[in-house]
């Protein structure tokens, strides 16, 4: 079992604002690396309600780098990868959205939703199948959620 697990926060609306990235790598059905990264959002500028929901602040981003200035090292656990989401439909659209915005083209990969698979807010399904969810709406703990659903439903894997 191969895949990488993501989880994107974003700034604004805008699906195109990621602020913080969250990826888990799966190698032979075992957690390898976990990658987490503050981005800057465009012109660094945030919504108060996205600040309550996961905590990030524009003082927490302003000496980040850019989505575009990490993206050659993401990029790897991406294209030709299975990605695996909660909710895909959203992290797969804030990644196409911001490679658009930033003018790189959109990798080759396919795509699971634990979401789809459980039908379940990530914490609760964190809750009904007995996995630590720390963190709630940071990138990595997301991603690593995500990541342990995935193996658990997919594999039988137990933790």
């Amino acid at each position: 079992m191969n895949f990488t697990a993501i989880d994107f926060e974003t700034a604004v609306g805008a699906r195109n604002s990621i602020c913080q990235i969250g990826m888990v790598i799966v190698r032979n059905g075992e957690i390898t690396e976990t990658i987490t990264k503050l981005v800057q959002p465009p012109h660094n500028e945030y919504f108060y309600r996205n600040i309550q929901v996961h905590g990030i602040t524009p003082d927490m981003t302003e000496d980040s780098p850019y989505f575009c200035d990490v993206w050659e090292d993401i990029k790897p656990y991406i294209e030709d990868q299975l990605i695996v989401a909660h909710n895909a439909a959203f992290d797969v659209s804030c990644l196409k959205k911001t490679l658009e915005y930033y003018n790189l083209p959109i990798p080759n990969f396919t795509q699971a939703c634990t979401y789809r698979q459980t039908n379940k807010k990530l914490n609760i399904a964190c809750a009904d199948l007995g996995i630590e969810l720390n963190n709630h709406h940071d990138a990595e703990c997301d991603a690593l959620a995500c990541a342990k659903i995935y193996m658990k439903l997919n594999s039988g894997t137990l933790f």
